[in-house]
């Protein structure tokens, strides 16, 4: 799993900025016992992505989104960003 500085690293070389909270946000179930590694499921999808927006706004999307596809792409799967929880986990990603 990419650490919380790597994804910080890649918004400040692609974006100019850090975007701390989105990661933070993203990764915010990883410490707990029923998530763990499985975390991911919960907001590594569109939906995340959509929240992220209302949260933060339009511009906090693309930071969400280079967090996601890292992540995905170190578990082997270079595709579309999955919808949503259950497509995430149709996938086999989890």
């Amino acid at each position: 799993m990419s650490e919380y500085k790597v994804h910080c690293a890649d918004c400040k070389r692609l974006l100019g900025e850090e975007f701390g909270e989105v990661h933070e946000w993203l990764d915010e179930f990883f410490m707990l016992p029923k998530y763990g590694t499985h975390h991911r499921k919960v907001r590594h999808n569109q939906k995340g992505v959509e929240e992220v927006k209302a949260k933060w706004g339009i511009r906090a999307a693309w930071p969400a989104e280079i967090h996601i596809k890292r992540d995905l792409k170190e578990e082997g799967y270079d595709g579309d960003i999955p919808k949503d929880e259950e497509e995430y986990k149709k996938l086999d990603l989890w």
